[in-house]
């Protein structure tokens, strides 16, 4: 990924990043530590894979925190294309731009007239820095150091992922009225996927990678407890293993993440229960669970998600 060294030499090790996360609240395994301290030595973007609500944006979030740097996040989606990820024009300021310009030609400065700006000076007026809309991808590289969380890649289309390959390889773009802008730190990447679709490999082979799996329960119990530690322990051991139980059927259109396991424990509190019932899973089923058939297939197997 070119020649330009990494953007945060002073991590040496992969336990140093993680202790550097865990501060912020986000506990990465070993070979999540890993892969990320690795990301940043090479100075390469990590591509990262998994169900939703498993911690990708979630771990963007906590390096940009622990690093202290920004983060500046590009939220792709269908029909996404280069300029609403790169820049554009602030078209309404121009146009107010250029009928002052009009105007002063008109009236001209001492009243008379005649003394306006000739078309190459008023074309270079309007494509000036101040007209420029800086897109997540611009401001990466005009800004960093930073981490660039590129989200949800998979929603966007064969084209964009070309533009963002090309971006990638050189931290450089070029626009014509300005010139070409180069990252003189190349931002930290993160690029995170649902798997709607598979990307192309010439993408995958830019990027370190990582699937990223919902966690075990001694993990997503030590999540719980460091990112709700109002929640009691007995109700956070009772609140994770139900939502473990849940994914291990199988069946849910969308498994429970990590962050609705924090809600519904949190939910829980809020309502003063200490235990979780068949009662209060039952009402508060929807900060879990956020499609019907889901809700309807645990809530007949209520009994033997909170038994097991």
């Amino acid at each position: 990924m070119g020649n330009d060294r990494p953007m945060e030499p002073s991590i040496t090790s992969a336990a140093q990043l993680a202790k550097l996360l865990r501060a912020t609240g986000y506990l990465a395994d070993d070979a999540l530590a890993t892969i990320g301290f690795l990301a940043l030595r090479l100075g390469r973007p990590l591509l990262l894979e998994g169900e939703p609500g498993t911690g990708k944006t979630a771990l963007a979030e906590a390096l940009a925190e622990a690093l202290e740097v920004p983060l500046i996040r590009l939220q792709c989606y269908e029909g996404i294309d280069a300029s609403q990820a790169l820049y554009d024009w602030d078209f309404p300021r121009q146009i107010l731009h250029l009928r002052a310009l009009e105007t002063t030609a008109r009236i001209g400065v001492d009243g008379e007239g005649g003394n306006g700006p000739d078309g190459p000076d008023v074309e270079k007026s309007l494509f000036d820095e101040r007209f420029l809309l800086s897109r997540p991808i611009l401001r990466a590289l005009r800004e960093s150091p930073a981490v660039l969380l590129v989200d949800e890649v998979d929603r966007a289309d064969d084209e964009f992922e070309a533009f963002l390959l090309e971006v990638l390889s050189t931290y450089q773009v070029t626009i014509p009225e300005l010139g070409t802008i180069r990252a003189t730190v190349p931002p930290i990447v993160i690029l995170t996927s649902n798997r709607t679709r598979e990307l192309h490999d010439a993408l995958k082979r830019r990027c370190l990678y990582h699937w990223i799996d919902h966690p075990g329960l001694a993990r997503e119990l030590e999540i719980v407890r460091s990112r709700a530690p109002e929640v009691g322990e007995r109700l956070s051991r009772q609140v994770v293993s139900a939502v473990q139980a849940m994914r291990r059927g199988g069946e849910l259109v969308k498994p429970p993440g990590v962050a609705e396991t924090l809600d519904w424990a949190r939910a829980l509190m809020e309502l003063g229960a200490s235990d979780l019932d068949v009662e209060h899973a039952s009402a508060t089923l929807g900060v879990a669970v956020k499609y019907r058939e889901d809700a309807d297939r645990v809530r007949g197997s209520l009994d033997q998600i909170l038994g097991g």
